[in-house]
């Protein structure tokens, strides 16, 4: 329609949507187009030519098939997932959505809701309570410490106030990179109420040696763990999430999940992406390397670093740090302003991606002033902070 015929487009405020829901905005990091982009914690090497043959066979064969619905539970899928998590899972254990924000989506929807609470310990991944809401569950925030970690005895004395439906716990932590020793989980698992939910999204670029919350599962029924073929994996266009958990908790997940919830093109991704593991987590020792080299790096700068187990490095502290991001921006580096606030996180990249960062940041630096605080993550740091 023209002219005094157009309908008035409506302001989404008019809409009777939740009350919960008025006044917020939904998730999204920045989405520019530069030359280096370092804020979404992606993998930055790509498939290779082999892998991506493969897929292009697989999807070939499967193709005379779309006109059928996908396998609704995933069975083939769950059996390879279980074979690459190991500690004897079977694949009635193991789950898969489209992406771990999916994942974590139906446990809110199976365990949380109406009445129902889960509590985080903050700053911490901010999904989680974005989920928690969308899923009309009440969130409680946590605190972490002064160096990103959490103290077990106020862990658990938080979660024996409240009495969350479900708690989350992210190791490594993103944005801080924070890993979680098991004994942390250990106590709050016993503590807890309800369902505790390990994130480990970003396991895999955890230091050697590193402990997976999965070694808890027999005999904590209400413990899951969470993991994504998004990172480690180079899978991020993928989407694919899973987690592993007791029998029953699957069947749990089975009630809320949509039907026909993961496509037979995104199942038949992940297969071929397992199938070469081998190959995709061939990158992550480069990129823990390059991590610790930006570490090494920002720290020699006079940056305070927190100390990361993941595939990106929270760095600061700067009162201005929306300059310092649109600082680096102008010099066609784009990373994320998330976090505390004086406080920044930039992805690890290709070596090349990672010169280009440095040399970016020096320059940032000789414009403003250092930061008050330097060396690793204090335990006084983020008393001010939260």
């Amino acid at each position: 329609m023209t002219g005094a015929g157009r309908a008035e487009r409506a302001r989404l405020e008019e809409l009777p949507i939740r009350d919960d829901l008025r006044g917020r905005t939904p998730y999204g990091a920045p989405q520019i187009d530069v030359p280096v982009r370092l804020n979404t914690n992606e993998n930055p090497y790509p498939p290779s030519a082999g892998l991506v043959a493969d897929l292009a066979e697989a999807v070939r064969a499967g193709a005379g098939e779309l006109n059928r619905y996908p396998d609704r539970d995933a069975v083939a899928l769950r059996d390879d997932l279980a074979a690459y998590l190991g500690h004897g899972l079977e694949p009635g254990q193991v789950w898969a959505a489209n992406g771990s924000n999916e994942v974590l989506q139906q446990i809110l929807q199976a365990f949380g809701g109406h009445g129902r609470s889960a509590m985080g310990f903050e700053p911490s991944y901010s999904m989680h309570p974005i989920i928690t809401t969308g899923t009309s569950t009440r969130w409680i925030a946590g605190a972490r410490e002064r160096d990103f970690g959490i103290d077990p005895a106020r862990a658990v004395a938080a979660v024996k106030e409240h009495r969350p439906d479900i708690v989350f716990l992210t190791s490594p932590n993103n944005p801080t990179g924070t890993a979680l020793p098991l004994e942390v989980i250990e106590q709050v698992v016993t503590a807890a109420p309800g369902m505790v939910v390990v994130d480990e999204a970003y396991f895999e670029f955890a230091r050697t040696g590193t402990p997976s919350a999965l070694t808890l599962l027999p005999g904590n029924p209400r413990l899951i763990v969470t993991r994504t073929m998004s990172k480690a994996f180079a899978m991020a266009g993928t989407r694919l999430g899973y987690l592993a958990a007791d029998p029953a908790v699957i069947e749990a997940l089975l009630l809320v999940r949509l039907p026909y919830h993961l496509s037979t093109l995104t199942q038949t991704a992940a297969r071929v992406a397992l199938a070469h593991r081998g190959e995709l987590l061939g990158t992550v020792d480069r990129l823990r390397a390059e991590r610790d080299a930006c570490v090494a790096w920002l720290r020699a700068r006079g940056l305070a670093v927190a100390d990361s187990d993941a595939n990106f490095v929270l760095f600061g502290r700067f009162p201005d740090r929306r300059a310092v991001w649109e600082g680096l921006l102008r010099r066609g580096v784009l990373i994320r302003e998330v976090g505390p606030p004086e406080w920044l996180r930039v992805s690890i990249g290709t070596a090349q991606e990672m010169d280009a960062f440095r040399r970016a940041m020096a320059g940032v630096l000789d414009e403003h002033a250092a930061p008050p605080a330097s060396g690793r993550a204090g335990r006084d740091d983020l008393e001010e902070m939260l």
